[in-house]
Protein backbone atom coordinates (compact mmCIF):
# COMPACT_ATOMS: atom_id res chain seq x y z
CA UNK A 1 0.00 0.00 0.00
CA UNK A 2 1.62 3.03 -1.10
CA UNK A 3 1.37 6.26 1.54
CA UNK A 4 2.41 9.72 1.79
CA UNK A 5 3.45 10.89 5.17
CA UNK A 6 5.02 13.85 6.17
CA UNK A 7 7.37 12.55 8.95
CA UNK A 8 10.01 14.87 10.47
CA UNK A 9 13.33 14.43 8.45
CA UNK A 10 15.56 14.42 11.95
CA UNK A 11 14.18 12.21 13.61
CA UNK A 12 13.97 9.53 10.43
CA UNK A 13 17.79 9.95 10.06
CA UNK A 14 18.02 9.79 13.69
CA UNK A 15 16.27 6.71 13.90
CA UNK A 16 18.04 5.37 10.65
CA UNK A 17 21.47 5.83 12.06
CA UNK A 18 20.51 4.24 15.26
CA UNK A 19 19.03 1.15 13.69
CA UNK A 20 21.26 0.66 10.98
CA UNK A 21 19.04 0.54 8.68
CA UNK A 22 19.62 0.82 4.61
CA UNK A 23 16.44 2.48 3.73
CA UNK A 24 13.47 4.92 5.05
CA UNK A 25 11.42 2.21 4.47
CA UNK A 26 13.34 -0.12 6.64
CA UNK A 27 13.56 2.38 9.16
CA UNK A 28 9.81 3.20 9.16
CA UNK A 29 8.92 -0.25 9.03
CA UNK A 30 11.15 -1.51 12.01
CA UNK A 31 9.87 2.06 13.62
CA UNK A 32 6.02 0.51 13.27
CA UNK A 33 6.71 -2.86 14.65
CA UNK A 34 8.53 -1.72 17.70
CA UNK A 35 5.80 0.54 18.65
CA UNK A 36 3.05 -2.88 18.22
CA UNK A 37 5.39 -4.74 20.53
CA UNK A 38 5.58 -2.23 22.88
CA UNK A 39 1.70 -1.65 22.90
CA UNK A 40 1.50 -5.24 23.54
CA UNK A 41 3.33 -5.14 26.03
CA UNK A 42 1.49 -2.09 27.64
CA UNK A 43 -1.75 -4.23 27.33
CA UNK A 44 -0.57 -7.16 29.53
CA UNK A 45 0.60 -4.78 32.64
CA UNK A 46 -2.93 -3.16 32.85
CA UNK A 47 -3.84 -7.01 33.73
CA UNK A 48 -2.16 -7.18 36.56
CA UNK A 49 -4.13 -7.28 39.49
CA UNK A 50 -6.84 -8.15 37.52
CA UNK A 51 -6.46 -11.77 37.15
CA UNK A 52 -7.46 -14.63 40.23
CA UNK A 53 -5.33 -17.49 40.53
CA UNK A 54 -5.71 -20.89 42.04
CA UNK A 55 -4.23 -20.66 45.56
CA UNK A 56 -4.19 -24.36 44.94
CA UNK A 57 -2.14 -25.15 42.00
CA UNK A 58 0.68 -26.28 42.23
CA UNK A 59 3.11 -25.19 39.46
CA UNK A 60 5.60 -27.56 40.07
CA UNK A 61 3.74 -30.73 39.54
CA UNK A 62 4.09 -29.03 35.75
CA UNK A 63 7.55 -29.26 35.90
CA UNK A 64 8.04 -32.45 36.64
CA UNK A 65 8.88 -35.13 33.56
CA UNK A 66 6.56 -38.57 33.72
Amino acid sequence: MATNLAIDDVLLCEAQAIGRHKTKKATVTEALKEYIRKRKQLEVLNLFGKIDYDDDYDYKKGRQRS
